[in-house]
């Protein structure tokens, strides 16, 4: 009895993995919000954009004449915040102001076409395609997380990969290592602080969303 139990578990964890992985749900929330389960599917739309980059930079070096991939000044602080800001900003305040999926999916697009201007000078043979290609799948991942009640697990999934992304970038040269941005410790505050401003606006955002939809619902 227990054996055919687990089978029909996972039988019916594949079948939603399946659904969600389809294209025509990409803007729908997820058949499941557990941990584990957004785990999987932020791999995924990861490696959909590592597969894309690897492709793009082909026609990239093809297409633009003596291309370099762009490099900024970052740091650990820098990352780290970039992930409460970016994520409320673009997906958490359109979504609970709204409670429209396209409307935040707007907001992701916009988000991931900023990201091709990360480069200190910009030129067309010196713009970030390669960054942009890889982040536009993770549009799909934080809209849905989103949508699907997990807001919180967007901004540490995303917290969490762009520091990863930074020590496998300062541990190879790419990146040079610093705790503080070189440029002043202001820098790292603003971050800080204006992370922390959007976050509660967020909150206060979502309060105010589920105040509606519990009136929707006794109505």
């Amino acid at each position: 009895m227990s054996s055919n139990t687990n089978t029909t578990s996972t039988n019916s964890i594949f079948s939603d993995l399946k659904h969600d992985i389809n294209p025509l749900s990409w803007i729908s929330k997820y058949r499941r919000n557990s941990i584990s389960y957004l785990i999987i599917m932020v791999l995924f739309y990861h490696l959909i954009g590592f597969v894309i980059m690897i492709a793009g930079s082909v026609v990239v070096n093809t297409v633009v004449n003596n291309y370099n991939a762009p490099t900024i000044p970052l740091s650990v602080i820098s990352v780290i915040f970039a992930g409460p800001f970016e994520e409320t900003i673009f997906f958490g305040i359109p979504f609970y102001l709204t409670g429209n999926n396209l409307v935040t999916l707007a907001g992701g697009i916009i988000w991931a076409s900023l990201h091709i201007l990360n480069t200190p000078s910009v030129q067309v043979s010196s713009l970030a395609y390669l960054t942009w290609l890889f982040v536009t799948p993770s549009i799909f991942a934080s809209l849905r997380t989103w949508i699907s009640g997990k807001g919180w697990f967007a901004i540490v999934a995303h917290s969490i990969w762009n520091l990863v992304f930074f020590m496998a970038g300062c541990g190879t040269g790419e990146f040079a290592c610093h705790i503080f941005n070189e440029k002043g410790f202001l820098i790292d505050i603003a971050y800080i602080t204006t992370s922390i401003v959007f976050i509660l606006l967020t909150y206060f955002l979502y309060l105010r969303y589920e105040n509606k939809m519990v009136s929707k619902s006794i109505k």
